[in-house]
């Protein structure tokens, strides 16, 4: 495992974090009902139902720490990556600051004469295996139906998240998907009066698609990306694009793929054109 890798989105989802909270929280009570950590034995006189009342009200405080620092992260990962390793530091700290409301409620409330650093250690020991447990469980259960989802994604033949970020999907003008086309395998769009040709390579050959649609539509869909429009009928996949010439005819683009047209360059388009080749000719 690469502890600078990101953690598995699962972790970070809003239906698993509930799931974490509401099953730590139950772990935590039975916990403290049949081990007696925190204090328990202090709570002299309380008939069984009382300590069951008292405890849960004391555990179900503690989990707060969880709640709140569960609702930080799945705010935090809209905005960065959480990797492993700040993870696990995520989770130590999330224990110490529970430990540290137990060792302060045992030492005010309760009155335990012990120093307050032993009184920590004791409740950073039992708030590890509050905390351990579930959290192991939960993970290896989440795991597991990740894993069979993708499975079952698999068997009927739908594309995993990793595939679909790589599938570019064109839609008609009625919005409906009508073509899936890996980036690395476009070529070029051509306007066609009313329709666009979706130029593409599927098993090393050439092939067109034919999709009601207009190139002014597939400019906006394709805005910031590699797919740049050249020409007044052409737009172009400048992964693909390997040479950029000048001869009698303007200038061209030529793709990477042999027994391709080159793509002409018109000059409304040419500055565009240039800072994208120019950029990709870079990062190749």
């Amino acid at each position: 495992m690469d502890l600078q890798s990101k953690i598995p989105d699962f972790i970070t989802e809003k239906s698993n974090i509930v799931r974490l909270v509401l099953f730590t929280a139950s772990f935590a009570l039975v916990f403290i009902n049949f081990y007696s950590p925190f204090g328990v034995e202090y709570w002299l006189g309380t008939t069984r139902l009382q300590l069951f009342f008292y405890s849960s009200l004391i555990i179900l405080t503690g989990v707060l720490v969880v709640v709140i620092s569960r609702i930080i992260m799945f705010n935090m990962v809209k905005n960065c990556k959480i990797t492993y390793i700040y993870f696990i530091i995520w989770i130590l700290a999330e224990a110490f600051f529970m430990a540290l409301f137990y060792a302060l409620f045992e030492k005010i409330y309760f009155k335990d004469t012990r120093f307050f650093v032993d009184i920590l250690r004791a409740t950073m020991l039992n708030t590890a295996l509050v905390l351990l447990l579930p959290y192991s469980a939960t993970w290896l259960y989440f795991s597991y139906k990740d894993k069979k989802h993708q499975l079952e994604k698999m068997n009927t033949g739908e594309p995993s998240p990793d595939q679909q970020k790589n599938l570019i999907p064109f839609h008609d003008e009625k919005g409906v998907l009508r073509l899936s086309v890996k980036r690395e395998n476009l070529l070029y769009i051509e306007s066609s009066d009313n329709y666009v040709n979706i130029v593409y390579l599927s098993k090393d050959k050439i092939s067109k698609f034919l999709l009601r649609s207009t190139l002014k539509r597939m400019e906006e869909l394709f805005s910031n990306s590699e797919i740049v429009r050249c020409h007044r009928c052409y737009m172009v996949n400048f992964e693909k694009v390997k040479v950029m010439k000048k001869d009698k005819d303007g200038l061209q683009l030529e793709l990477d793929f042999p027994l391709t047209t080159d793509i002409p360059v018109s000059r409304s388009y040419f500055e565009k054109v240039m800072e994208t080749f120019s950029k990709y000719s870079t990062n190749s």
